[in-house]
């Protein structure tokens, strides 16, 4: 019988500091993320050298962390994982920098991951059975994107957004109605006692056959919608109804884009599977919107659980299948801040 190999990964892409341990055969031991959000708040968005610097002081202890709870040692790790890209180039290179120093360090593979492609195989993950091909959706803060996945390491782009991510069009317009950041999750929790039938937001490309995205119209209408011409002046709206349909009509429009897109690429392609992942699959009208248009469909519907929807390490074990084919990463590995 052969040995268990077991898998350190690494996620710095943004402003979450994660590691996790996992075996070949796809077993999570661990899974720990140190959030940001609180660095971030005050500014009402990532910055980008602030995250950085918070990746550099907590990425130990979080490693640290990982073994312990998955009781699992340095000398037991037989491959390093890490994502090298998408996402912002100062926070990758700090998990990049750790992970090869850690390859070379313990003499074993690294392995590169892209963090996109590892947010549609969360759901592979979660469903604990092979769930390729299918029809995947990214969609989170900086990626809104739908593919054809036939297989977990091969995903062809059908479309994505061409302005402003859903999430970011969520914290956007989070910080028009004043709610705070992150956006989806107040957005979220505003829009529980308003009306999304209030106002007709726009669903941008609803009435085209193109797999595209755009949420910057629907976020110029909220804050027109808000505060009327002088929305340089206005200041964000206090608690009432208003706010809440605002958030309602706004998360309404988003949902209904996102369904509808889904529904296209399953029709194009002809797959019965749809993969969700990224932070703004966590929206609950969102997944109801999804459960309830792939039972239409005839479709099966694949979302990861809270905790590997939004940026973690555990979801970088994609590395498995790379790691079975032999594809290490080279020692020059480098972060590269564009899709690849």
């Amino acid at each position: 019988m052969a040995e268990m190999t077991h898998f350190l990964a690494l996620e710095t892409s943004c402003d979450e500091t994660a590691a996790a341990v996992f075996t070949d055969d796809l077993r999570v031991l661990s899974n720990v993320v140190a959030s940001q959000t609180d660095l971030h708040a005050r500014f009402g968005g990532v910055v980008p050298e602030i995250a950085s610097r918070a990746h550099l002081r907590n990425l130990l202890p979080v490693v640290d962390e990982a073994l312990s709870r998955a009781g699992v040692s340095l000398a037991q790790i037989g491959c390093v994982a890490v994502h090298n890209t998408p996402g912002l180039v100062g926070a990758l290179l700090v998990g990049v920098s750790a992970a090869k120093a850690l390859a070379l360090a313990l003499g074993v593979p690294l392995v590169g991951v892209n963090h996109v492609a590892s947010h549609v195989f969360a759901c592979r993950l979660a469903a604990g059975r092979d769930i390729f091909p299918c029809v995947g959706l990214v969609v989170s803060g900086g990626h809104t994107s739908l593919f054809k996945c036939d297989s977990a390491l091969s995903l062809e782009l059908l479309g994505g957004t061409r302005d402003d991510a859903a999430g970011e069009a969520f914290d956007k317009v989070a910080a028009v109605l004043g709610l705070g950041f992150p956006g989806g999750p107040a957005v979220e929790r505003e829009a529980q006692s308003g009306n999304p039938k209030a106002f007709d937001f726009p669903r941008a490309f609803s009435d085209d056959g193109r797999l595209e995205f755009s949420f910057s119209g629907v976020k110029t209408a909220v804050m027109y919608a808000c505060h009327g011409q002088d929305v340089k002046r206005a200041a964000p709206p206090g608690p009432g109804q208003k706010r809440a349909d605002l958030a309602a009509s706004f998360q309404a429009a988003v949902v209904d884009v996102l369904a509808l897109k889904c529904k296209q690429a399953l029709r194009k392609t002809g797959s019965k599977r749809l993969a969700v992942g990224g932070g703004v699959s966590a929206n609950k009208p969102l997944r109801a919107a999804l459960a309830t248009m792939c039972e239409k469909e005839g479709a099966e519907l694949f979302i990861p659980p809270l905790n590997l929807c939004t940026d973690n390490a555990a979801m970088a074990a994609l590395a498995v299948e790379k790691w079975r084919r032999g594809e290490f990463a080279p020692p020059e590995l480098d972060a590269e801040p564009n899709f690849a």
